[in-house]
């Protein structure tokens, strides 16, 4: 959504701002979209800026507007464990498997 982007951008700022000053390695490992819902135009359009603007930072994998994920911090426990078959729990596990594949992919061309 808009302040979430607005968000993302003062964010942005705050991390060159600690590169700059505290740790130079310091880098984003990449966005992920959250409640999404690819039913909703605004939706669409933000994600739309976010891939022309952070290109392959950009998760492939989104987190959809779930109600479980919305349940589950209630119940004091993570989605995986609350519903591990919904939606949103799945999406997590999803972006779980390609955060690893990105570091393993990241790590295979450190060593080439």
């Amino acid at each position: 959504e808009y302040f979430a982007l607005e968000g993302l951008s003062a964010l942005s700022s705050t991390i060159d701002a600690i590169r700059e000053g505290l740790n130079q390695d310091l880098k984003i490992e990449g966005i992920v979209r959250t409640m999404f819902d690819p039913r909703n135009k605004l939706t669409v359009e933000v994600s739309d800026q976010l891939k022309e603007f952070f290109g392959e930072a950009l998760f492939r994998t989104v987190i959809p507007r779930n109600v479980r994920l919305a349940e589950a911090p209630s119940y004091g426990v993570p989605v995986i464990v609350y519903d591990k078959a919904s939606s949103g729990a799945l999406s997590y596990m999803a972006l779980a498997g390609e955060v690893l594949r990105r570091q393993t992919e990241r790590d295979a061309g450190a060593r080439v």
